[in-house]
Formats: C-alpha cells, sequence, structure tokens
C-alpha cells in the first residue's frame, strides 16, 4: 500500500508543476492516497476554494492546511462543506473546519491528521495532545494513520515523530518549504521526514521573490512579499505501508527540479 504527499504548494508555479507532474507520478508510483498541502496554493499564502478544485482536479484526494489556513477569508464559507480539505487540528475549540478526514483506500481507509506545531508559531493548543485524542479515536476505525506536522523548528517535528511512533504509519513534516534529507523510518515502523519541501518557484526564497527578501534582511523595513517567477520545483514523499499493520516499510523522498529531472 502506497502514499503519496506533495508538500507546500506556493502559488501558481507550484498549481502548475503539481498539474504537470502529480499524473506522472501517480502513474509510477500507482498510490492508494495522494495527499497535497496547500495552504499556500493562493498567491503564496491561503487557499480559495477554486484554488481547492485545481488541487483536486489535478489528483489530490486530500488537502492539508497549516498557518496560512484563514489568509483568504472565504475559506470559512466553504470548509465546512468540504470534507476533504483539513486545517490543522489543534486550532482552539469553534474554529470552523476540522483536523481528520478518513479517505476511501478501496476497501480500507487512512486517517489523515494535520497538526500544527506552536514553537515560533502562534500559541494554539497542544498538539501532542491533540495527536492522543485523534490517533485513539483512528484507530478505532484503521491501522493508515497520515500525520502533516505543519511546524517551524525541527526540534518539535522530530518530538512529535518519536512521541507517534509506532501508533501512526507516517509523521511527514511542513511548512518551513525546504526538503530536509532525513528521511526514514522510526524504530516502531512511523515514517518520517521533517520537511517533505515546497512545490513553486526554485529560484525563490522559500517561494517569494528574492528581491524584497533580501532587503528586507538589510533594512529590516516592511516589504511586500510577491511569489516568486522562473524555474520551478515539485517536492514530497512516497511511502509504503505494510497492508495488514498499517506501520511504514519504506519512505523515499521526490524531488523534481531542472538539476533533479524527473524520468518516469
Amino acid at each position: 500500500m502506497k502514499l503519496l504527499f506533495i508538500g507546500d504548494i506556493v502559488g501558481s508555479p507550484g498549481r502548475e508543476m503539481l498539474k504537470t507532474y502529480l499524473p506522472r507520478l501517480k502513474s509510477s508510483y500507482r498510490p492508494d492516497c495522494t495527499i497535497v498541502n496547500g495552504e499556500n496554493a493562493a498567491h503564496g499564502k491561503g487557499l480559495t476554494e477554486k484554488n481547492f478544485h485545481e488541487l483536486v482536479e489535478a489528483g489530490a484526494q486530500v488537502v492539508t492546511m497549516g498557518n496560512h489556513t484563514w489568509d483568504k477569508r472565504e475559506i470559512t464559507d466553504y470548509i465546512d462543506k468540504t470534507p476533504n480539505l483539513i486545517r490543522p487540528a489543534n486550532y482552539p475549540e469553534g474554529t470552523p473546519g476540522k483536523g481528520m478526514f478518513f479517505q476511501k483506500m478501496g476497501n480500507k481507509e487512512i486517517a489523515v491528521i494535520n497538526l500544527q506545531g506552536r514553537t515560533f508559531l502562534p500559541a494554539i493548543d497542544c498538539p501532542f495532545r491533540k495527536a492522543d485524542e485523534l490517533v485513539e479515536e483512528a484507530r478505532k476505525r484503521t491501522p493508515y494513520i497520515f500525520v502533516d506536522f505543519h511546524a517551524e523548528a525541527t526540534s518539535e517535528k522530530q518530538a512529535m515523530g518519536w512521541y507517534l511512533d509506532g501508533r501512526v504509519s507516517a509523521v511527514v513534516g511542513t511548512h518551513t518549504h525546504v526538503q530536509t534529507a532525513d528521511e526514514r523510518v522510526l524504530a516502531k515502523g512511523t515514517a518520517y521526514i521533517s520537511d517533505a519541501g515546497m512545490t513553486g518557484p526554485y529560484d525563490g526564497v522559500l517561494g517569494v521573490a528574492q528581491e524584497p527578501v533580501i532587503r528586507r534582511f538589510l533594512t529590516s523595513l516592511p516589504a511586500r512579499f510577491d511569489v516568486a517567477e522562473g524555474r520551478t520545483q515539485l517536492c514530497g514523499a512516497v511511502i509504503t505501508l505494510d497492508s495488514k499493520t498499517g506501520m511504514a516499510q519504506s519512505i523515499k523522498r521526490i524531488l523534481i527540479n531542472d538539476d533533479h529531472p524527473y524520468f518516469d
């Protein structure tokens, strides 16, 4: 059984890369479930309903979010009507949307959970305690559980990986937009990577045009950040699971750009 995850889609360059390569990746890997992080899909911040449908039409089955969930206000109008769009589950009680979705995979299903870290990010509810709650709920239905942990600090991400090791199929980090090279299967069978990377501009700074970012570092003055133009990339991971236990057998990074071309 295979899962395909595509890291943070950034603006129209990211959406176009998804449209171009996701069908080819699905043809090569034949995943049973395809998950995409879409929190930056609308010009680098947030997700419009139109953009959500673009991701689904490109082949995403579940879309996860993060700290930019609410940057496009219209999401509050449709998130409760869109079950396969989930936001971090540890937002306070009463926040629109939900943080877990069960996706069908033939005669099986996988629980997809979205959590957000608190180190260097807004102080929302504890992601570790929320993970306990949702994993316990999910395991009553399925041994296949995927966690998108949207967090800044690698220490917090690694801690979550070890905390959930043996209880979930995979913990995949998002948010920092730089793919890490630490993918592995942890001691008790959970696939882990600190950050899957981002899908979008290759020559920007985390997907943003270079000059405003550099100018802000030089002057400390406010700057408008626009999505970078030019070359593009796609980042993600493919995870193979044991069909009986739900634990991971392998995890492989996916990186497509001019320096790492994709061959079917």
